[in-house]
């Protein structure tokens, strides 16, 4: 049976009821983890309200401002962790941006600050967490990130953010080597595309939505619940020989041919 009781389990990424990491914080909770949310802050406080309310039926036990742009924020995170839980055993990593300019057109015509700041946001701040959580998952862990086929395909749009996907997936091979020693198991999830505030971004979204729908084997796309039960079973004793891996979670797409 999937168990998390009595681990400890941040979640970064949720902005509203769409967010794939708000289907992967229900299951968690579900499975019985302790919870901490992070948010990304804002001056207007709009974004705190909205993941509070969101999340309240969760009990989450932290509830944390953190921009990964801002180290600052990055360190006073990890340092709120250690002194309220002690120990982290679960890490999600729900982070992607990228501007919007960037997500359609030609991918020659990416701006060099546009490309910085999509790499930061989606690629670098996997390898700034998991190195922040480290050091607290001194009893082994799970870090799962969400990843998608743009990384190792050309789909249309994607630009930027499939080269920033495809460094995501190479980092978690990097880490999990590195942190196997310490019984840290690293993995990402492609999920299909999902309607969600950062894949409306994306010029043509529905459109990938509906080819997956027309040609995957089971003949529709995801939810965001189905990747939360991924990502549970992964960050669980069912998954302890894991690591390094991208698992598919997109109803197979990723199989087919045409």
């Amino acid at each position: 049976m999937l168990d998390l009781t009595g681990k400890n389990a941040l979640v970064t990424g949720i902005a509203n009821n769409r967010s794939i990491a708000w289907g992967i914080a229900q299951q968690l909770h579900k499975a019985g983890a302790n919870l901490g949310i992070t948010y990304l802050p804002d001056d207007k406080g709009k974004m705190e309200k909205k993941v509070a309310e969101l999340v309240e039926p969760l009990n989450p036990s932290l509830f944390i401002p953190c921009n990964v742009e801002n180290e600052e924020q990055v360190q006073s995170t990890f340092e709120v962790i250690r002194d309220k839980w002690g120990k982290l055993d679960i890490l999600i990593h729900c982070l992607a941006y990228a501007n919007k300019e960037d997500l359609s057109g030609d991918f020659s015509q990416t701006s060099r600050s546009g490309f910085s700041k999509a790499l930061e946001i989606s690629t670098y701040s996997l390898v700034q967490l998991s190195g922040a959580a480290k050091p607290l998952m001194s009893e082994g862990g799970s870090i799962v990130t969400l990843t998608y086929l743009g990384g190792v395909r050309a789909i249309p749009n994607y630009n930027v953010m499939g080269v920033a996907k495809a460094g995501l997936e190479t980092s978690v091979r990097y880490l999990a080597a590195e942190l196997g020693a310490a019984n840290i198991r690293v993995n990402a999830i492609s999920a299909g595309p999902i309607r969600t505030l950062a894949s409306s971004a994306v010029g043509g979204i529905l459109d990938m939505i509906h080819h997956v729908e027309q040609v995957a084997p089971l003949r529709r796309t995801v939810t965001q619940i189905e990747v939360g039960n991924a990502a549970a079973f992964l960050c669980s004793d069912l998954a302890s020989g894991i690591t390094g891996q991208v698992i598919y979670v997109d109803a197979g797409y990723e199989i087919m041919g045409m």
